[in-house]
């Protein structure tokens, strides 16, 4: 099995989130989220994300399928002869309809999307369950961990994805959610260490990493309040 240098069996994943789209149109009205494609800036963040990690061995680069994540780890990986390879069950959570959101309740339900994961049938706002969701997300993460062959692992996949696998590996499941911000094109590094299969030992080196703003400076509101206040300018 492969493992970092001077180390017995530890590996390293590169957790990523894909870089800034617009999930709104100039009207205010919500994009097909399987469609939508970086924005300049995001290209831009990806980019500096590549510039970052320009000397990671990476053995397998991993994405969910949809377009901004494909757009993202190209960039990232910036022309290296590494197949990128899809993995459907890391596709975002689905959402249910923003407009079916009572309008009264539409800034509370949509800026704390992920305070309530935790709760008993909970869902995302409407749609998807979060025990769902939890499910095959991890299910991906420990399919990782029995797969042989690699040291270095870059995984670009989405908000609450990560946050389901930062917060499994802190221990705190669906109630620790609120807790892992994910800003565009951000990096998280987790150590596993595997023997046979199994994780017996993880612990998170960095989370949220933006290398375009490393002091996240100016950077006061959350990914959701972001995108609640896009939906309210429409």
């Amino acid at each position: 099995m492969s493992r970092l240098a001077g180390t017995d069996r530890r590996r390293r994943v590169y957790l990523m989130r894909h870089g800034e789209v617009e999930y709104f149109d100039a009207d205010g009205r919500p994009v097909d989220p399987r469609h939508v494609t970086l924005t300049e800036r995001g290209c831009e963040q990806a980019r500096a994300a590549g510039m970052l990690l320009r000397d990671v061995p990476f053995d397998d680069a991993i994405i969910s399928g949809m377009p901004r994540t494909a757009h993202t780890a190209n960039l990232v990986l910036d022309g290296r002869a590494l197949a990128v390879r899809e993995e459907p069950r890391l596709k975002e959570i689905r959402a249910g309809r923003l407009a079916a959101v009572p309008l009264e309740r539409r800034e509370e339900i949509i800026t704390r999307a992920y305070d309530r994961a935790g709760d008993p049938g909970a869902s995302f706002i409407g749609g998807e369950s979060w025990e769902d969701f939890q499910r095959r997300v991890l299910e991906v993460w420990h399919d990782f961990m029995q797969t042989e062959g690699w040291a270095n692992l870059l995984v670009v996949a989405h908000d609450a994805v990560n946050r389901i696998i930062l917060s499994h590996v802190v221990g705190a499941s669906l109630h620790g959610l609120k807790a892992f911000e994910q800003d565009p094109a951000c990096i998280n590094i987790i150590d596993v260490d595997v023997d046979a299969g199994k994780i017996e030992h993880a612990f998170i080196r960095a989370a949220n990493l933006t290398a375009y703003n490393l002091a996240a400076h100016a950077n006061h509101h959350t990914v959701m309040e972001r995108i609640s206040a896009q939906f309210r300018a429409g």
